[in-house]
């Protein structure tokens, strides 16, 4: 995230992130209650050092049944400690013991039986903690800077993890829309993040003109908490109050097939932002995608901080799904990921 700019400023801090595991907490918040009937049995899991996808195939592996019987409705970072929901399809309702998966260093936090697989997307959001070390910066303007991530929320930037480790995502997105063969489990990877590129140049432009946060004339509209957008709409004092509420959230193009939403100023800005990726714009077209919005700012939910040491700095904090943690670290400065060797950080305000 080094290429975008910041919705607050330049950096104000340098730190390092991720020396160990429990430097980064994720615990899911779930969108449901287990049902106590069906044939799936949904199991709250704690793992450290794991990502979601391998935590899946232990559990496979545990259950004797194949991959795709078990569900999540979220991928979680392998450099963590996390606590997520599965559902494992167990058709006699026979489960092995629970205790085995500890061997597979799995921690069951609880379990219960449901009617229906795991679906992705069915949670309320991620609940974080995350430790800084080796802070550099004064401190009163770090605690400045939170307190305005905290009143007016983050540009909602697609973080580095929709670009693949090196981050060639896209350019693997522009080799298949060119006529290369992709295994069919890569297709929607690399969609994925050629809509990303576009969504995150429209933000970038919209932070640099300064109303990522308050709106334009020809605004499309998205309320908080949903994905309920509404618009066009003339710019007016009272959108502009609801924006400033965090009550609405102005929106940005998720490309494909059909005309922008957008109008006046915000298509005109829009337009001009994608207009260098003409290849992706035609590649998501031809694929069947059609055009949808995304917020461009995101709440943050419940920040709070405290200092264990002079140079550490805890925060905690809750996001929607689909929200970046890193998107937080990247509005606070140059935060080294020790688990990468990268940085999550802003460009310099001009």
């Amino acid at each position: 995230m080094s290429a975008l700019p910041g919705g607050h400023g330049g950096p104000v801090l340098q730190a390092a992130f991720r020396s160990q595991p429990e430097d980064f907490i994720v615990e899911e918040l779930p969108g449901f209650e287990a049902s106590g009937q069906g044939e799936h049995l949904l199991l709250t899991i704690e793992k450290r050092g794991m990502n979601t996808v391998h935590a899946a195939r232990c559990l496979a592996r545990w259950a004797g049944v194949a991959e795709h019987a078990v569900g999540y409705a979220g991928l979680k970072d392998r450099h963590a400690v996390t606590r997520q929901r599965f559902t494992v399809h167990l058709p006699k309702r026979v489960a092995p013991d629970l205790a085995a998966l500890e061997a597979m260093e799995l921690r069951v936090l609880e379990s219960a039986w449901h009617q229906r697989k795991l679906p992705r997307g069915a949670l309320r959001g991620n609940r974080f903690g995350l430790q800084l070390r080796d802070v550099q910066g004064d401190h009163a303007a770090i605690e400045a800077r939170l307190q305005a991530i905290a009143r007016d929320g983050l540009p909602n930037y697609f973080g580095e993890q929709r670009f693949g480790r090196e981050g060639d995502n896209v350019e693997s997105a522009r080799r298949m829309f060119a006529g290369a063969r992709v295994h069919r489990d890569k297709r929607s990877i690399y969609l994925s993040a050629a809509r990303s590129e576009l969504f995150n140049a429209v933000l970038a432009a919209r932070v640099q003109a300064g109303d990522w946060a308050s709106g334009r004339e020809g605004e499309v509209w998205m309320l908080d908490g949903s994905q309920s957008v509404f618009g066009p709409e003339p710019a007016t004092a009272e959108l502009a109050a609801r924006a400033a509420r965090l009550d609405i959230h102005p929106t940005g193009p998720m490309w494909g097939l059909g005309e922008l939403r957008s109008a006046g100023a915000a298509r005109e800005l829009e337009l001009a932002a994608v207009e260098p990726f003409a290849d992706l714009r035609a590649g998501l077209e031809a694929a069947g995608l059609k055009q949808e919005r995304r917020a461009l700012r995101v709440r943050v939910d419940g920040l709070a901080w405290h200092w264990p040491a002079p140079d550490a700095l805890s925060l905690a904090f809750g996001l929607p799904p689909g929200a970046y943690a890193t998107g937080l670290l990247a509005e606070l400065g140059e935060v080294r990921d020790a688990s990468r060797g990268g940085t999550c950080a802003p460009e310099p305000a001009e």
